[in-house]
């Protein structure tokens, strides 16, 4: 019972790899909050904690606004009296080629991912400290390469990831450890949100079905990689192949993104010549 007796914060905690690894870690004896912006699904996803036996609590937080994460940290707290684990996982999409994007497209892209993340775990640390706890980053496979209309959001998961590596050192001996956890295609909601942030269930999830794994299948290999305190942790299988080619054959990524790029393009033109 990896999580026995244990207090766990998880943002972003209303639905997808959220919901799931809460879950998860409820089924594993812990006890957790649950924090997002839609009240209603976190009221649920404490139903089913409390279906499981253990203690939920959904506390609504914008990663956002500081003074809200700071206050759901001293809620959580004052409920459980404790917190062991905070795993940082809000966190959304913004998609569009370079030319396209403004600077508020930007901004709201750091705001949210990487701002965020950094605003929850240092509320989190002081009381992660006294439990020698652990902190979690939920960065993403595009944390180690990236593609045509995804700079934004892959920018972002860099400096997650940049920011997992930074903590580790940081914590060092302390009895606090961070684990960056990066997966590649899960069933989510993030590509039901659009750049502004909203949801939208008629929106298309353009993800490759075939390589996407289940939420619960994920859920359980995060939570064994937080469980023994991994440094970094990269999952699916199709995950690790992309964050080995992305970190020791770069110029191959480029070679075969660009010549997919360029099909595309005469695949295109073709179907136009013909139309006319």
């Amino acid at each position: 019972m990896s999580f026995d007796g244990l207090v766990t914060w998880i943002t972003g905690g209303g639905s997808g790899i959220g919901r799931a690894l809460a879950l998860e870690i409820a089924r594993q004896g812990g006890d957790v909050a649950v924090s997002g912006r839609r009240q209603e699904r976190l009221d649920a996803v404490v139903g089913e904690i409390e279906a499981l036996g253990r203690r939920g609590l959904g506390v609504p937080c914008d990663v956002t606004d500081e003074a809200n994460v700071f206050a759901t940290v001293e809620a959580i707290t004052a409920e459980f009296g404790r917190l062991d684990v905070a795993v940082a996982n809000a966190g959304f999409s913004i998609a569009g080629r370079f030319e396209k994007l403004t600077a508020e497209d930007w901004r709201r892209q750091f705001d949210v991912n990487v701002v965020g993340a950094a605003t929850t775990i240092r509320a989190a640390l002081p009381h992660l400290r006294e439990t020698q706890g652990r902190a979690v980053l939920v960065s993403s496979v595009m944390g180690y390469l990236t593609m045509s209309a995804q700079g934004a959001y892959a920018a972002s998961k860099f400096a997650v990831r940049a920011m997992g590596l930074t903590l580790s050192q940081e914590l060092h001996g302390s009895g606090v450890t961070c684990t960056t956890i990066s997966p590649g295609f899960v069933e989510s909601e993030i590509a039901q949100v659009d750049n502004q942030g909203r949801f939208d269930a008629d929106r298309k999830d353009r993800r490759p079905a075939r390589l996407m794994w289940p939420a619960d299948k994920a859920a359980r290999v995060m939570a064994k990689a937080i469980a023994h305190r991994k440094r970094e942790y990269v999952f699916t299988g199709h995950g690790k192949v992309a964050r080995f080619i992305g970190q020791h054959a770069p110029s191959l990524v480029h070679f075969a993104l660009t010549r997919q790029g360029a099909r595309k393009k005469v695949t295109a033109r073709d179907k136009s010549t013909n139309r006319g």
